[in-house]
């Protein structure tokens, strides 16, 4: 029964959730690749880059907890719909700005559209996902992100190279393209998901409750009778934990997605498309890494291991290829650094389960959702004062070194804390 819903959670529910995250992956990031040429155009130094890349998560923020009120007022199919029309529409005016207070402003729209849909989706998909099944049907969503630089980095890279379609920049072009899926998406989230088991049309009765009744005992932690209340994430200092932790992931992974293309094109000189492809490998890493992570997270019932392990590989990585520089040995030191990076998210979303008691546990998905975009909205603009200020991409890419070591550390704190909560 739990392998035949778990294989079909993955089929009607995971998958297509996996083209939400997909498409909002690109219409963040596609500003790192915006930037081979919108900087010139606007005027923009690359500390107001930075900012610009950034300050979506502001909105992102702003966004987490009120997003997540409205999932529980009018369920998950209008819910969807409405967060991906809303950041459909802010993305495709992104084709018209002028000013970078306009980039910054739409930036922000963007940020607060789809400020909920991380939150959503995971509480979303908790609700379906079976004990053994957890970290793979929880990661396989998330390495959209990284299959979204996969292919949207060569596209990204095509469309700016194109000389003025439809009479506008590259840079515009792209903006405008890429953010018309996003449109297409809501109108399917609307018509297509259930907002519960019993609603689901391919689940017969016994396995919808079977799938009620198990999820919900698998979810409950082994710990003493269950006294904290919705609030009590944020006076936990597990919730703060696993917030920590997920603030450093989120670190390391926007800063090599924000600024890769950058780096990757002062250090070689290639043109965008060939950019594009160079910044495409180290993802399509990051991609195999995190479902073979997720995986052997699953068979071996581990979780905080799978993370600090991949941090310290991938920060270290990145140090190594910089050092290195341009060459075989130092690509492939970046794509072992950027690889392993990004797949330290597959065994996360397992974490807060294990250590959250139940009834707190959609605060403190809020909670850990919030403070990891908080790493959005630092770390971008840091890093781009960091380059401005020294000229050199070696202190951005120390930062980075430096939260890969404090995620691994924060990471044998969650271990203990678990093991003391087990006791």
């Amino acid at each position: 029964m739990e392998e035949s819903i778990g294989r079909k959670v993955l089929l009607r529910l995971v998958l297509p959730c996996g083209l939400f995250t997909l498409i909002g992956s690109i219409d963040r990031t596609n500003v790192g690749f915006a930037a081979l040429q919108m900087n010139a155009d606007l005027g923009l130094s690359a500390t107001q880059y930075g900012f610009g890349a950034g300050v979506l998560f502001v909105g992102y923020v702003l966004a987490k907890y009120p997003s997540v009120l409205l999932y529980e007022a009018i369920g998950f199919r209008r819910w969807l719909a409405i967060i991906t029309f809303a950041w459909g529409l802010a993305a495709c005016s992104l084709a018209l700005i002028q000013t970078g207070t306009q980039l910054y402003l739409l930036r922000v729209l963007i940020g607060f559209a789809e400020g909920g849909l991380s939150s959503g989706l995971m509480l979303y998909l908790m609700m379906w996902a079976p004990d053994k099944w957890r970290a793979t049907i929880l990661a396989l969503p998330i390495m959209s992100i990284n299959i979204a630089q996969v292919l949207g980095a060569p596209v990204s890279g095509m469309l700016i190279d194109m000389a003025n379609p439809l009479g506008i920049a590259g840079w515009r072009f792209m903006f405008l393209v890429e953010a018309l899926p996003a449109l297409l998406l809501a109108m399917f989230a609307w018509f297509y998901y259930p907002d519960n088991p019993k609603q689901a049309r391919w689940l017969n009765a016994a396995e919808a409750d079977w799938l009620q009744a198990n999820v919900r005992a698998a979810e409950k932690p082994k710990l003493p009778q269950d006294r904290t209340g919705r609030w009590d994430a944020l006076r936990s200092r597990q919730g703060w934990i696993c917030a920590a932790i997920w603030f450093c992931i989120l670190a390391s992974n926007y800063g090599i997605m924000f600024w890769l293309p950058t780096i990757v094109k002062g250090m070689s000189g290639l043109s965008a498309t060939q950019t594009g492809f160079i910044v495409a490998l180290p993802h399509a890493a990051s991609a195999i890494g995190l479902l073979l992570n997720a995986r052997h997270s699953d068979k071996t019932g581990e979780r905080f291991m799978h993370i600090a392990v991949p941090a310290l590989v991938g920060g270290f990585g990145l140090l190594a290829a910089f050092l290195l520089g341009p060459g075989l040995p130092g690509l492939a030191m970046l794509i072992l650094g950027a690889g392993c990076t990004g797949c330290t998210v597959a065994a996360f979303w397992a974490i807060p389960t294990s250590l959250l008691q139940p009834r707190a546990l959609a605060m403190g998905i809020v909670m850990v959702n919030m403070l990891g975009s908080l790493a959005g909205a630092i770390i971008p603009p840091a890093m781009g004062w960091l380059k401005q200020t020294s000229g050199s991409f070696l202190p951005p890419t120390l930062l980075l070194t430096t939260v890969s070591v404090i995620c691994a550390l924060l990471c044998l704190l969650g271990r203990r804390e678990l093991r003391r909560s087990s006791i």
